[in-house]
């Protein structure tokens, strides 16, 4: 099965409805697949490469699409995929360097994109065709064409990494890892072609959270979609009582924004039958302050790029607080020994590992650390540590890369972070380690401060002291204005190693 093919259909079977509502306005089913056969059209005509067979594991004859959120990116993804090309949603946040590196790495010769992208960027990427669709007039009836057939392992998406760590890697997931975790999904939640089902899309749809869930899923069962190009709680608040979406999954950045959003109010949520936290670690402060404020609780859910995207989704009748839910129909999670790789038990920290029919089949002209991705019995290593209990929900705890060693015990950034940040004077914190010739490693802290509070140093440390080992307690802790963070609001530590403040001193 193809990703094109449940979207194609569930479009003509009701060519009149509404399919999605943008900053532009409202598309119909009939408008979305007719788009998609006009840019189809076009990317023909402009591009000489066809998708052709290919190698096993190549992409097929890519297409770049740098678009802002909402009708258009579904229209030229569905006209990429009909053509039976590789769609590969480019990140319009990343640095001009980086960006263009994605687009030189996957061979594309066309982007597709327009004007307004471009003014936002203030850069022009350099590809053989760049193709502003604003400019482009699409008039009458488009030429009909029986979509691509494609088989499991054929390559959907080319998604590129963020780049936290190095230059961005390109995550291979071919049509059978995308339509296994749409059924996934859709099977774990108990989603149904005749629900009357609207979901509210902020999540860009470069990201696979925003890309799976939020597009091609509800594309595939006939379900409204409202997408907003950019995240303003106050447009939040009134898409919420506009449209009465019945599903939202946002960050928790994201969340701690609407928690502040002024003239917000409790049944300004009542429709939402799913408010769901993915991307990071929820921290438990937001939590409290939307369940306190709005009598809403946030849901966690897990997954990454490699995995198409989702593993856990904590459903609301298995709520546990801190979980990220059981997995998925068709995942298997492990937790294994960071130092030795033995399976662990319940209850016992190590590194989560997971395989399934949504796993990626690699990494796109990297062979050397796709092998190092799996272990010899086929498991992705994922990077993250966690835990699973009794009962099979899993708990994330931290991060592989960046657990700290500190006198010999292992120490996790997440813990310290969670504690800091429940002080009322720390807006954020992103701790990490420094080398100490004595004991390794010492952990720092760096924060942002809340509006009119004030910061001190040895009253965080205090705080963290109250419940914290004391080789957990930050050495340092310094004040930032502002943290680093990647486009999708999660705090680079990687950038916070190379501050000068810790060469200077603070």
């Amino acid at each position: 099965m193809s990703v094109h093919w449940p979207i194609v259909k569930s479009l003509l079977a009701s060519p009149g409805r509404v399919a999605i509502v943008d900053d532009r306005g409202e598309h119909t089913a009939g408008k979305i697949l007719g788009g998609a056969l006009h840019i189809a059209a076009l990317i023909e005509s402009r591009s000489g490469s066809p998708a052709g067979g290919g190698s096993p594991g190549e992409p097929r004859a890519p297409v770049g699409v740098l678009m802002p959120t909402g009708a258009g990116f579904a229209m030229a993804a569905l006209a990429s995929w009909i053509l039976g090309r590789t769609v590969v949603p480019i990140n319009y946040l990343l640095k001009p360097e980086e960006l263009q590196y994605v687009i030189d790495d996957c061979g594309t010769e066309i982007v597709l994109t327009v004007g307004p992208m471009l003014e936002f960027m203030k850069f022009t990427p350099r590809v053989a065709n760049l193709v502003r669709l604003d400019e482009q007039k699409f008039e009458g009836m488009p030429e009909a064409r029986w979509p691509a057939l494609v088989d499991d392992d054929d390559l959907a998406l080319l998604l590129y990494t963020s780049g936290t760590s190095g230059k961005p890697k390109g995550v291979m997931l071919t049509h059978g890892n995308v339509v296994a975790n749409v059924r996934q999904i859709v099977e774990w939640v108990g989603l149904r072609h005749a629900d009357d089902h609207v979901f509210l899309g902020v999540l860009p749809q470069f990201h696979t959270f925003g890309l799976t869930a939020l597009t091609i899923l509800p594309l595939s069962l006939g379900f409204k979609v409202v997408y907003l190009a950019r995240f303003m709680p106050g447009k939040i608040i009134k898409a919420l009582r506009e449209h009465r979406p019945t599903l939202l999954i946002a960050i928790p950045s994201m969340y701690a924004a609407l928690a502040n959003a002024k003239d917000a109010a409790p049944e300004d949520w009542a429709s939402l039958r799913f408010v769901v936290s993915g991307g990071e670690p929820l921290p438990q402060g937001v939590f409290e302050r939307l369940r306190d404020r709005f009598g809403v609780t946030l849901n966690e859910g897990y997954g990454l790029t490699e995995t198409a995207p989702v593993t856990n989704w904590c459903r609301p009748q298995d709520f546990r607080r801190g979980s990220v839910g059981m997995p998925l129909p068709g995942v298997t999670e492990r937790i294994v020994d960071v130092n030795t790789g033995k399976l662990l038990g319940p209850n016992e920290d190590g590194e989560v590992q997971i395989k399934g029919p949504n796993v990626m089949r690699g990494y796109y002209k990297l062979p050397t650390e796709s092998a190092g991705a799996f272990t010899s019995d086929g498991y992705f290593r994922t990077g993250d540590i966690g835990r699973l209990d009794l009962d099979g929900h899993l708990y994330i705890t931290g991060r592989l890369k960046e657990m700290m060693i500190v006198g010999g015990e292992n120490v996790f950034p997440r813990e310290i972070e969670e504690v800091l940040n429940r002080h009322a004077s720390v807006a954020a914190s992103g701790v990490i380690g420094v080398h100490d010739p004595v004991r390794g490693e010492l952990p720092v802290a760096f924060v942002e401060i809340r509006e009119g509070q004030s910061f001190d140093e040895r009253e965080l440390q205090a705080w963290c002291r109250q419940s914290l080992a004391g080789y957990k307690v930050p050495d340092r802790v310094i004040r930032l204005e502002e943290l680093p963070k990647n486009p999708t609001g999660k705090i680079m530590r990687r950038e916070l190693k190379s501050r000068p403040e810790l060469t200077d001193g603070g």
